[in-house]
């Protein structure tokens, strides 16, 4: 009996001591997706406001006029700058008179200008009778160091005296009066198309003319500056 208890015994604690064997069961975790930053997209072939086309009729028919009446402007003063440069750079041309008109027509559709020992302005009409209208049409164009003298009944002489810097200097000075008239001309005009168009703030629109505005003040510059080497005075 105790023999066979013994046995039972050692069944048992052998049964114990040996590990049980079970199936081994492991969790293999899920494939995660692995993402990616996206690319930020590139700006290059975005416009600025500014060089967007304008779409409707409206505003394209009012920025066509508006920029006509710029370029109108900025016209007018090239061609004053151009003959103040010409009458202040000492060389003696018949476009020293260009602005002299007689009884409305110009100076010359009632005589003819030429030039005498490369000083000298001679003015001869074609009728006597308008001698005198010639030559009060002279002197109400204000022309610097510009004087009128009678040689007969049909001509003019008129001496040019060489420009000193500071005859120069008055001219450029007149000038940057006149440029500056026609900067206040083209910012009223800008003022005008926006009033009537009323765009909304930061808009292509406001962009656009600002831009238009922008392109043609700095064109009156350029001229201002242009005229100031031409004549060789620095200020």
């Amino acid at each position: 009996m105790q023999t066979l208890l013994r046995s039972r015994l050692s069944f048992l604690v052998l049964r114990a001591a040996k590990p049980s064997i079970r199936p081994l069961i492991t969790r293999i975790p899920l494939c995660q997706r692995r993402t990616y930053a996206k690319k930020a997209q590139s700006t290059s072939s975005l416009q600025p406001g500014s060089q967007q086309p304008l779409t409707k009729p409206t505003d394209i028919a009012e920025h066509e006029k508006c920029q006509e009446k710029m370029k109108s402007t900025v016209e007018w003063l090239r061609r004053d700058c151009a003959d103040a440069a010409a009458r202040a750079s000492g060389r003696v041309t018949p476009a020293l008179l260009s602005n002299v008109r007689v009884l409305g027509q110009k100076l010359e559709q009632v005589a003819t200008v030429g030039v005498r020992d490369g000083s000298m302005l001679v003015v001869t009409v074609f009728e006597e009778d308008n001698l005198k209208h010639v030559e009060a049409a002279i002197y109400d164009a204000k022309i610097p160091s510009i004087t009128p003298q009678r040689q007969d009944t049909r001509t003019l002489r008129i001496p040019v005296p060489k420009p000193t810097l500071d005859a120069k200097s008055s001219v450029v000075a007149a000038a940057g009066k006149k440029a500056e008239e026609a900067r206040v001309q083209c910012r009223k005009l800008h003022q005008a198309s926006l009033k009537k168009g009323k765009y909304e703030k930061r808009s292509v629109e406001l962009e656009v003319f600002q831009d238009l505005l922008d392109k043609y003040v700095a064109e009156i510059d350029k001229i201002l500056v242009d005229m100031k080497k031409t004549l060789g005075v620095s200020r």
